[in-house]
């Protein structure tokens, strides 16, 4: 009688754990459904001011400047853009799986009240208040890492220090071998390239267009300005200055908000069937932050 009763108690038990189990699987959504449930509240517009529109011939790329971080370069290249200093120059480098580089190969365009260079903003003292959502996750070139905003910033609590990192589609100033060299030439990144973390100054990344930039012809820097300069930079202009009808009307998920936190997760441990191996991780370049345009938002 005994031998039965714990029989049935122990069938019962596993029946209730299957079905907890059952229920906490039925729990869990894709990152996906996380974002096809996402109020509009969880969305925060990108500010105008510090969006920078890049015309291609191909299309537009638009990158979201830091408005936390590299300060100075984040005010040079706005001050360039107004200019009008990109116009008509060209992608002149661009290394496959690597960068693509623009600006003045040859130096023959004069500043306006642009500086000729800059002083190094690789990482800085953490400024009070940043705001930064960290990742729980470990990472190989910082000792902590998250979002400002919407740019991945990396930490060192130790030296108080905080940076941009350089995934996909960072925007950064290039510079010769002395730190404070940087002050028209940028480039954006193809793929991630993190051992330049705190070597250069990141002060922006690709929020939309980055196919453009993939699909740019691959070039090296020419030796003359006969030579080969790549693709055409038709014009590089701060969003706030365009026409209403042309501004990017782009928003981006809340990195400080639950909801972030679980896409995120679900992004570590994905909880679709097809995924056998679930390795609770995500490195902080494939934490992309979601964006939409709000203006094909069917209301």
């Amino acid at each position: 009688m005994r031998r039965t009763l714990f029989i049935c108690i122990g069938i019962s038990l596993a029946i209730q754990f299957g079905q907890a189990f059952a229920d906490s699987k039925e729990e869990k959504k894709s990152s996906s459904e996380i974002l096809a449930s996402a109020p509009d509240g969880a969305w925060k517009d990108f500010d105008p001011e510090n969006l920078i529109v890049i015309e291609l011939l191909r299309g537009k790329v638009v990158v979201a400047l830091s408005h936390a971080l590299a300060q100075n370069h984040t005010e040079q290249i706005k001050t360039l853009a107004r200019e009008g200093f990109y116009d008509g120059l060209s992608f002149y480098r661009v290394i496959d799986g690597f960068v693509a580089q623009g600006g003045d190969l040859f130096e023959t365009r004069e500043l306006k009240n642009a500086k000729k260079s800059l002083a190094a903003e690789f990482d800085e003292t953490t400024p009070p208040n940043i705001g930064i959502s960290l990742l729980k996750d470990s990472d190989g070139y910082a000792d902590e890492v998250g979002f400002i905003g919407y740019l991945p910033a990396g930490r060192d609590r130790a030296e108080n220090k905080v940076w941009h990192l350089h995934c996909t589609g960072a925007m950064a100033m290039a510079r010769d071998t002395a730190k404070d060299t940087g002050g028209t030439e940028f480039y954006i990144t193809l793929q991630p390239q993190r051992y330049l973390d705190r070597n250069l100054s990141v002060f922006g990344r690709v929020v939309d267009g980055m196919e453009h930039l993939q699909a740019l012809r691959r070039v090296a820097p020419a030796e003359t300005v006969d030579g080969d300069l790549g693709d055409l930079i038709v014009s590089m202009r701060v969003a706030a200055d365009l026409p209403d009808e042309d501004k990017p009307s782009l928003q981006y998920l809340r990195t400080d908000s639950n909801l972030f936190a679980d896409y995120t997760e679900a992004r570590r441990n994905r909880p679709e069937d097809f995924f056998y191996f679930r390795p609770n991780h995500i490195d902080i370049c494939a934490a992309d932050v979601p964006v939409r345009d709000a203006a094909k938002i069917s209301k």
